[in-house]
């Protein structure tokens, strides 16, 4: 058996076991009392006359059962007072062609504070917090293992050893496996661009030009799109560009390539947070 590393045995114990709200922290609810039984109605009386009345007491058991291992990894108050799923925004990546970027949420309070402690911490803690988050976006429509792939925002040799590890690359196997559609580590990041935290929009399209190269041919045509934390969509605009440049023949490396339309690539992008500038 494969030993997991610490934070998956963390992950595993709060998926499966759940004690406690990942958010609050405080036990999702109190033990539901057991029916008083009584002489005039015995406990096999009132099972046998529920299955023969009610048609529907297997289906509500299993209905229990279900949400009890898919209710997520939040208590319901804490879930709700969530703004979940805004309205995806879009950003051009040639004239009449757009990249829509759907966020689970927004990055205000609390989610801001879990996401940096998880990115700049190490803070292992806050993944199961983040797996819930992931587990809102909805599932691309037509979209499964043997025709998408999913492309986590490639970072930076440098930048990956400054920081000791890959906070998209964790968050975007934890989305593979949830929508059960496979990674695809066929583009790779310049190491001359700097950080785009802090940039204003203009500086954030200029310092991502010719920031990713494809290093292997894509092996589909879905490509689904992923990273952390989306502000401008600057990130996720030049690495859609890199994905489109070459389905059309655009760019001088890919000039081989034909421009038939029937080559283009279909293009979305999925983050956990929508920042404000």
């Amino acid at each position: 058996m494969r030993r997991l590393a610490p934070y998956q045995s963390g992950l595993w114990l709060a998926e499966y076991l759940r004690v406690s709200c990942q958010l609050c922290r405080i036990y999702r609810s109190a033990p539901q009392p057991y029916p008083q039984l009584t002489t005039e109605n015995p406990p096999h009386t009132d099972i046998l006359h529920t299955l023969r009345t009610n048609h529907s007491f297997i289906a509500n058991l299993r209905r229990r059962f279900n949400n009890r291992f898919s209710s997520g990894l939040l208590c319901p108050r804490c879930h709700n007072s969530i703004a979940w799923l805004p309205e995806p925004f879009h950003v051009d990546l040639a004239a009449g062609t757009a990249l829509p970027i759907q966020a689970a949420t927004y990055y205000d309070y609390p989610i801001r504070q879990v996401i940096r402690a998880f990115k700049q911490h190490e803070d292992m803690t806050k993944l199961p917090l983040l797996l819930h988050i992931l587990r809102q976006l909805p599932r691309p429509h037509g979209c499964h293992r043997d025709n998408s792939v999913i492309v986590a925002m490639p970072t930076t040799n440098q930048r990956l050893i400054k920081r000791g590890f890959d906070p998209v690359s964790i968050l975007s196997a934890q989305l593979s496996k949830h929508w059960q559609i496979p990674l695809w580590q066929g583009i790779q990041r310049v190491d001359d661009t700097i950080s785009q935290q802090g940039l204003s929009r203009a500086e954030r399209l200029s310092n991502l030009n010719d920031a990713f190269a494809l290093t292997e041919n894509p092996p589909v045509k879905r490509f689904l799109l992923f990273d952390d934390v989306a502000t401008t969509g600057a990130s996720l605009q030049a690495l859609g560009r890199t994905l489109y440049d070459q389905s059309t023949g655009s760019s001088e490396a890919n000039s081989h390539i034909s421009s038939n339309p029937t080559n283009a690539y279909h293009l979305s992008a999925y983050t956990l947070a929508h920042g404000s500038q």
